[in-house]
């Protein structure tokens, strides 16, 4: 299936190797269009940290976090479980979506044969229904974003965001994050697309027990729902200015952002180059 993605660059040479946490990365050193950058070390994003090792919390403490940003809902957390507790660091939960939202639909993703896969995902069906969704977070969800935003903006730094991959909520919630702060749009979808690289990637597990499960048809039909396609992302700036005319409008309109509220989410989270 042919993409129009950015190129996945390879592994970074300072990145932590965690067992049993997917999808890290520090979001330090984007730059913005007035020529500042996120500062490093206050800013990350991840899959979930429910199975996270010994080794993987004791890493996670060492980052100093204030906030651990945790998008899931009630169905991925019975899935899941909660993530580890680190000592000192705040919790804090906001589902981006309705826990029965899709729930049928993700048991045939588990658990259907490869004629219902066909039918829920073939011929463009899979990708259109990761762009809608991306597309309603972000009108549906505004009082959440502009929570984060605030919680960052006041005293939550250095925080993380994560959802179950760290791709999805966790991608937009950034890419929102990094819209507030004035990055360059190219630099925020090449942050979003890392999320493909094989050692991010969300491990995809099927139920199913019959011989074609894992069959390359079937990863071929999976593959738009566990990909960071950069249209999805797209989809989502286009709706922002559609609904709100701009990203300035959306940020001051839909996420009641104050301009004082913005300098001091700059001050938390962006340095001089």
């Amino acid at each position: 299936m042919t993409q129009q993605l950015p190129q996945v660059p390879p592994v970074e040479a300072n990145e932590p190797a965690l067992a049993q946490v997917r999808n890290f990365r520090d979001v330090g050193g984007l730059p913005t269009t007035g020529g500042r950058a996120v500062r490093a070390g206050r800013l990350f994003r991840s899959g979930h940290l429910a199975h996270a090792t010994e080794a993987d919390a004791a890493f996670l403490s060492s980052l100093g976090l204030h906030t651990v940003f945790d998008f899931r809902n009630r169905a991925d957390l019975k899935l899941e479980g909660a993530d580890v507790e680190l000592p000192g660091v705040r919790n804090v939960n906001i589902p981006l979506n309705d826990p029965a939202d899709g729930k049928e639909f993700w048991k045939l993703v588990r658990e259907g044969d490869i004629g219902q896969l066909r039918e829920i995902l073939g011929e463009g069906k899979g990708a259109a229904r990761m762009t809608s969704s991306y597309r309603a977070m972000v009108v549906q969800r505004t009082a959440e974003h502009s929570r984060v935003l605030h919680a960052l903006a006041k005293d939550s730094v250095p925080a993380l965001m994560h959802c179950a991959a760290g791709k999805d909520r966790a991608g937009l919630s950034i890419a929102v994050t990094l819209l507030a702060l004035g990055v360059e749009r190219e630099a925020i979808e090449a942050d979003y697309v890392k999320s493909n690289a094989p050692h991010r990637r969300y491990k995809v597990s099927r139920s199913s027990t019959a011989p074609d499960a894992m069959s390359p048809e079937v990863m071929e039909l999976l593959s738009p729902l566990f990909d960071a396609r950069v249209e999805y992302l797209r989809g989502a700036f286009e709706t922002i200015e559609e609904t709100w005319g701009s990203v300035e409008s959306y940020l001051a309109e839909g996420l009641e952002l104050a301009p004082e509220t913005r300098e001091r989410l700059r001050e938390q989270l962006l340095t001089e180059v």
